[in-house]
Order: structure tokens, then sequence, then C-alpha cells
């Protein structure tokens, strides 16, 4: 599918214009494409701020865009491990209490391909548990700051979405039987669109002011494969990434960017790489499949998903 609706080099960060006096918030920002997201915000002049396992990782990238930026750059770091949902509620207290305003929550982090299956701290399968209620939490906490600046929330999806199962396992969302890297992973990632999708019909519903993009970052060599895959699928996964089929954390920085900030978007849509297999090229509005968004998986998935976190959102 192409888009033209930013030409043929679609989206760009050449397009923004100063950020100063925005703030954004990005889940996973101390690596790859959220590292990669932060340095392009804080060039405009945005303030940043990181949410991270490691508060190691954290300094040194700090540290980083320091060097590159100035010593006075506006970016800090707010400890949270979205795999245990007390660090999500900790963390996200910390954040208010330090941010007055947030235009745009980035949930970027995520772990995927896991070899073996692992529970959260909580008793989630650790994809799903880092990957979607995780930032189900975070995004539920932070909402009303968001509102008040009429902000954004982003979803960082996967093409994996379409590699497994296609809906979720409401019978065993766990995996205790049958477990699978790739499945899991896939319906952890489809779990954050769907999310997405009916937190839109729900805002849609209100009279507050948050918009919803999801996009993916396409394949980019980052070090989300490296951090928790298998050997097999990290060998796999470096030999393709010499390959025209894997682009920069650069560029795959670019779509989540895009939907922080760029006005005239589709809500309901998926925003990413518009080239081979949607992988690399131009950034656009790509092919989102219907069963994303089926309706009734969505609302049980909430459902679901507010029983689990035990957080019900200040939609009313």
């Amino acid at each position: 599918m192409k888009d033209t609706q930013f030409g043929p080099q679609g989206w760009t960060p050449e397009r923004l214009g100063s950020l100063t006096g925005k703030t954004y918030v990005i889940t996973g920002a101390n690596a790859g494409a959220g590292f990669q997201a932060a340095r392009i915000l804080l060039s405009k002049g945005a303030d940043v701020v990181m949410l991270n396992r490691s508060e190691e990782k954290s300094t040194n990238a700090i540290d980083q865009l320091r060097g590159e930026f100035g010593r006075s750059v506006p970016v800090n770091f707010v400890r949270m491990d979205l795999a245990d949902l007390a660090s999500v509620r900790d963390g996200a207290a910390e954040l208010l209490t330090r941010v007055p305003r947030i235009d745009a929550l980035i949930c970027n982090a995520a772990i995927a391909q896991v070899p073996a299956r692992k529970l959260t701290r909580d008793g989630f399968e650790s994809q799903l548990g880092t990957n979607h209620y995780g930032h189900f939490l975070l995004s539920g906490l932070l909402f009303d700051r968001i509102n008040d600046c009429k902000g954004r929330i982003v979803v960082v999806a996967s093409l994996g979405y379409k590699m497994g199962l296609r809906t979720i396992r409401f019978d065993d969302m766990n995996w205790n039987e049958g477990y699978r890297a790739n499945p899991a992973y896939s319906q952890s990632k489809l779990a954050q669109m769907m999310f997405a999708y009916e937190l839109q019909d729900r805002i849609a519903r209100t009279k507050k002011s948050v918009t919803v993009h999801v996009c993916h970052p396409g394949a980019s060599a980052t070090s989300l494969i490296k951090t928790s895959g298998s050997l097999a699928t990290r060998v796999m996964f470096s030999l393709m990434s010499l390959t025209p089929i894997v682009q920069s954390a650069e560029k795959g920085a670019y779509p989540e960017v895009m939907c922080a900030t760029q006005d005239g978007l589709t809500q309901r849509a998926l925003y990413g790489p518009t080239g081979a297999m949607e992988w690399v090229g131009p950034v656009g509005q790509g092919t989102l499949e219907p069963y994303a968004h089926d309706k009734d998986v969505m609302s049980r998935l909430w459902d679901r998903s507010e029983t689990a976190t035990e957080f019900s959102w200040p939609l009313g």
C-alpha cells in the first residue's frame, strides 16, 4: 500500500518545527528506536522523560545525549519496570510530581521472542505482561495529565501482530499450555493495538481530548531481539541486518515521532514504512488488518485488562 500523504519520501523529521515547551514521555528510551526518538525530539527543543528499567543504561544514554546536545539538554529519567505493575504505579506517581505536562506518551518499550515461558512479578506471561498490561496501566495512570494538554498516546506495535493466532487466546492468555515464543509475542502486540483502537472508541464517547495513534518501526536494527530473543533468533536477525530489508534504528523511530507530533493523521490506522513488505521505506499509512480492531474482541480484552491490572480507566 502506497501512502502519498507526505510525498514520495514519506514523513521525515525535516517536517518538524520547534517543539520548545512540549514534553514527551517515552518508555524504553535508552536504546534502539526509543533512544533515536528521544534524539529527534530533543533536537527540536522538546523536553524528554525516559521511562526505563535500568538506571545504569539510562545514565549512559543521557550522558550520550548531553554529549551531543549540551549539558543543559532537557532530558530526564524515571525508573519503571513495565513487567512489574507496582513499579509502573510508583514510576507514574513520581512522573506526575515532576512533570507538569505530557504532550505525548510514546509506548515504545517491548520484549520479544522470549524463548521459554516466563511470568512477570504479577503472574502474567512475560511478553503480554510487559508489552500490553504494563502500558495499559501506565497510559491510564497518565491519562488525565495527557488530556490536560490535549495530548496523544502513541502505541508502538509490530507487524508481528500478523504472525500469530490473529486474536486473543482468552481461554489461556498466559500460555500455560503450548507456549511458543512467536505466537505469544504476536498476541502481546495485537493486544496493544486492540487496546489503542478500543481506547479511541471510548474517548469518542466522552468529552476527553486525547488522540491515540498506532505505528510500527518496520524491520529496524534495534536491540529488541538481542535483548530477549533466543540464540537462533538473534543470529538470524543479525544476518538479516546486513541486508536492505532492515533499516537503521533512527529510521525505525520516524513513525513514533510522526505519530507524536504530526497533525492530520487518521486514528483507525497503522503507520510505518510503506516500502518492501512494509518493513522498510517511506513512512506513511500502511495496511491494517480488520481483525486488529474486531470490536467484540477489543471490548472483551479491555474488560480483562482492567481486571488484570486492577485499574479502572477515568473515562466517565
